[in-house]
């Protein structure tokens, strides 16, 4: 029996330059290909017999080592992308990229090259540390003689130990002596207290008070942000410079927080949509009433906070700045740089597709489409009339403390509206439909009237419409059901402490339900009274069960539309003396005196709740990103 891969989404592990080990294309011979019974069009094989990767056309099997080129190294994944089959070798630790053969016609990849992150400086008004080097093109030219390229991964620095300015992150590249080398350079360290100034690098690292950020490379980053100065209470660094944009800066009229990590750039040469090289927000000096830098979009830390809590590492292979450190609390004190990455990619094949849009992949038969940010499917077969679909809207963010009140709690958001089903009709005339990605809703603020997090974004497809979750109740903030209640939505929010209604889910109604409602807030005049739990698609929040106790986020629903069983839209946990967690699904947990966590991206999570201390408090955790699966028989 033939053993076909195309059919579906491929990942296979190839050694890197170990021998033995690597797991690659299925593999027949001849005759076990000619028995293939409706072989897929696009569908690729090893045939044993000639000894060449072969993809059937639609008519016949063509051997591709003639037309594209044939490369090992890294972990390689095979996907569809607007009727172009590529192969994408991901590169987490260093290795080798081997080029077997390169036909003259089509002998060049793409690329993406990120060095390892900078460290924060600290444990003093520490600046983020600055992001890895990003280059990214087109054109790079491969032969198979030699054929050997080395990969190397930067690492991200290590956070100091002593009031030092963060180090740099090491380059990472791609090269091939006497043929071509492309190098990001390593991201710069934060400043740190005493005039320890911040360095260049990819992107600069953030300054110190009174201190400029440190100047980034030109195309692979940017600066990091000015400190705040001595003359300004609290005291606070800069943000580390990102890819995409510099460091914030934290000025004499604007004090109060440590300034953000600058984003990073997306792209999508893995086969999914993702942020790279951003930089870590800068530290603040007092433990109340003040935000510490949040890190930029591509695996930037979090700078720390005095006495409240510590900066966190740069994310693993991203490149991310690390936060900038603050008097640190007990326990690790974070602000490492993260590591970096190598993405190669080039085409392998073509095919005739019934549809396009979204990232494409193939499991068990079916051609699956996966939007994880709005576009457009698009029919082209006329053939294909019907498909099945999973629509989920962003999740709503947490509830913020408000006022000068700590029994006034923030509540869990509710999670994005779920709905799934078979048999939508669809059609090549006129065959494009748009299909909507919902945001999160950003958590609650202090002051009183914007304590309520924000409602969630719907999600659309054809004549589906999943609703936002509903935004968690705080403070005294008005909602549909009183004060500090929650918001209703596809999942509805939770009530804040001190007895907020809950907020209704499946608002407007479906049948079946697109989600349940958030859980009630309790009574209690005294510090930390729980609050409810965001409502998920599987079920409803839980109302505060104590006193002092925050409620759980519902749990959500599953499906296996992508081919795995994922469970999607939990509810954000409520807040408390005794915080809640957020339903399995994405939903965010609860804090105390930090900022809610966030829903999970692309799972419409509600967000989490925040306690803890009165205004200007940390705001709620956003609600995660929706999603939209489209599926039918390939």
């Amino acid at each position: 029996m033939p053993i076909f891969v195309g059919a579906a989404v491929s990942t296979f592990l190839s050694a890197g330059g170990a021998k033995g080990v690597g797991v690659g294309l299925g593999q027949t011979d001849a005759t076990g290909r000619n028995a293939g019974v409706g072989t897929a069009t696009g569908t690729i094989i090893y045939n044993s017999s000639s000894g060449l990767v072969e993809v059937y056309n639609g008519n016949a099997w063509q051997a591709t080592s003639d037309r594209f080129i044939q490369a090992s190294g890294g972990i390689v994944t095979t996907y569809y992308s607007g009727g172009v089959l590529f192969a994408a070798h991901t590169f987490t630790s260093s290795g080798t990229f081997s080029v077997a053969s390169a036909p003259a016609n089509n002998n060049t990849v793409e690329y993406l090259v990120v060095a390892g992150g900078g460290a924060g400086g600290g444990p003093q008004h520490g600046g983020g540390g600055g992001a890895g080097g990003l280059l990214a093109g087109i054109g790079l030219t491969v032969s198979s003689s030699p054929g050997s390229y080395t990969v190397t991964i930067g690492g991200g620095a290590v956070a100091p130990v002593g009031n030092a300015a963060g180090s740099s992150g090491t380059p990472s590249f791609i090269t091939n002596p006497g043929i071509s080398s492309i190098t990001a350079t390593g991201g710069g360290g934060g400043g740190a207290e005493l005039n320890l100034a911040a360095t260049s690098g990819g992107s600069g690292g953030g300054g110190t008070y009174n201190q400029n950020g440190a100047a980034g490379t030109s195309g692979q980053g940017n600066p990091g942000g000015r400190g705040v100065t001595p003359a300004t209470s609290p005291w606070a660094g800069g943000g580390g410079g990102g890819a995409g944009a510099a460091g914030s800066s934290v000025g004499p009229t604007s004090p109060g927080a440590g300034g953000a990590g600058g984003v990073g750039l997306q792209y999508s040469i893995s086969g999914i949509s993702a942020y790279y090289a951003g930089g870590g927000g800068g530290s603040v000096y007092s433990p109340t009433a003040v935000l510490s830098g949040a890190g930029g979009l591509g695996g930037g830390g979090t700078g720390a906070r005095r006495a409240v809590s510590n900066a966190t590492n740069g994310l693993t292979n991203t490149g991310g700045g690390g936060g900038g450190r603050e008097r640190d609390v007990a326990g690790d004190p974070g602000g490492s740089g993260g590591s970096g990455i190598v993405i190669v990619r080039y085409q392998i094949g073509s095919q005739s597709v019934k549809a396009t849009g979204g990232t494409v992949s193939y499991v068990s038969g079916k051609t699956i489409h996966t939007f994880t940010n709005s576009g457009t499917f698009t029919v082209r077969d006329p053939g294909l009339t019907s498909v099945d679909y999973l629509v989920v809207a962003g999740g709503g963010g947490g509830g913020s403390v408000g006022g000068d009140q700590f029994w006034e709690t923030g509540a869990g958001g509710g999670a994005g509206g779920f709905r799934t089903g078979t048999g939508l009709p669809v059609s090549s005339s006129p065959g494009s439909y748009a299909v909507t990605v919902g945001a999160g809703g950003n958590g609650g603020t202090s002051p009183v009237n914007t304590s309520n997090g924000q409602n969630g974004s719907p999600s659309i497809f054809s004549t589906i419409t999943s609703t936002g979750g509903g935004g968690g109740g705080g403070g005294y903030a008005p909602s549909p059901n009183g004060q500090g209640g929650g918001w209703p939505g596809g999942s509805g929010g939770g009530g804040r402490g001190q007895a907020g209604a809950a907020g209704a889910g499946n608002t407007p109604p479906v049948s079946p339900p697109q989600g349940n409602s958030g859980g009630a807030g309790l009574t209690a005049n005294a510090s930390n009274s729980g609050a409810g739990g965001g409502g998920g698609a599987g079920g409803a929040g839980s109302s505060a069960p104590g006193p002092t106790t925050g409620g759980n986020g519902g749990p959500g629903a599953s499906s296996s539309i992508s081919g795995a069983s994922i469970t999607y839209a939990g509810g954000g946990g409520g807040s408390g003396g005794t915080l809640g967690s957020g339903g399995p699904g994405g939903g965010g947990a609860a804090t105390f005196n930090s900022q809610g966590i966030s829903g999970t991206t692309n799972l419409g999570g509600g967000g989490g709740g925040m306690g803890g201390s009165p205004a200007p408090g940390a705001p709620g955790g956003n609600g995660g990103s929706g999603i939209v699966i489209i599926a039918y028989p390939s």
